[in-house]
């Protein structure tokens, strides 16, 4: 485990235009497979958009389309596999539900400065293309052992924001969770890539639950990144204030 974690910053062994070809150990019918994928995910990307718009338009987003979001996915999750445009529209759907519920949050920053919105979409994008290209270009199976890790960590995030709601938290455990959750989810990008890959090959190759994972894990962190840039935007305002005071 520890050496894989390793590789996966050596930047000798890896980042080198010869490695960025190497695809050889995808067979035709996985990189067909990835495709649909992250076509899908896109499909995804795009109805949460919507969905985040709805919200700031007419104030839809809150608990309500949270447990929508959930219920959606769930169902997708228990559809057959054969019945596909009902799949596609239940991820549609759960992507709105979930763009709705996030919707809040971007309208704080649309008061802040909405160029922040374009900025941590750009950030969690190349964050996404990042790790998810390093988990293509890797041998087979070499990540899947940072599952344990960030299975481990994603606990640690769970009982950390279930004592803080019931003892109360302070700024240092808000801080902790919010740069840990994003280093976990990046980290999930990784073993979900290579899960996704290695499930293909072996004859997997149901690529809306697949995008489905990879969009979870895509909105957790554009959703961690927006709220660091609201942070450090409020917080420079503030400095500002001061100074002028």
């Amino acid at each position: 485990m520890a050496s894989s974690f390793t590789s996966f910053f050596d930047s000798t062994n890896r980042w080198n235009y010869d490695t960025l070809k190497n695809f050889d150990q995808i067979s035709p019918v996985v990189r067909n497979h990835l495709k649909q994928v992250y076509l899908t995910l896109f499909l995804a990307v795009a109805a949460a958009a919507v969905g985040a718009y709805l919200h700031v338009l007419f104030n839809l987003g809150g608990f309500l389309t949270m447990i929508a979001g959930v219920g959606t996915s769930v169902w997708l999750i228990s559809t057959p596999i054969y019945e596909e445009r009902k799949r596609l529209s239940l991820l549609v759907a759960s992507a709105m539900f979930q763009g709705a519920s996030i919707g809040p949050l971007i309208d704080m920053a649309i008061q802040v400065d909405p160029s922040l919105i374009f900025s941590s979409f750009v950030a969690t994008a190349l964050a996404f293309g990042c790790f998810s290209g390093a988990a293509l270009v890797a041998k087979r199976r070499e990540y899947l052992y940072l599952g344990g890790l960030v299975s481990s960590g994603l606990s640690i995030l769970l009982w950390l924001h279930f004592a803080s709601s019931i003892f109360g938290g302070s700024m240092a455990i808000f801080k902790f969770e919010l740069y840990f959750g994003l280093l976990v989810f990046v980290g999930y990008i990784v073993v979900d890539t290579q899960e996704i890959v290695e499930k293909a090959h072996r004859g997997d190759l149901d690529y809306v639950k697949h995008a489905l994972t990879l969009f979870t894990d895509l909105v957790a962190i554009f959703v961690r990144i927006l709220i660091i840039m609201l942070k450090n935007s409020r917080d420079r305002t503030e400095k500002k204030k001061k100074r002028r005071d």
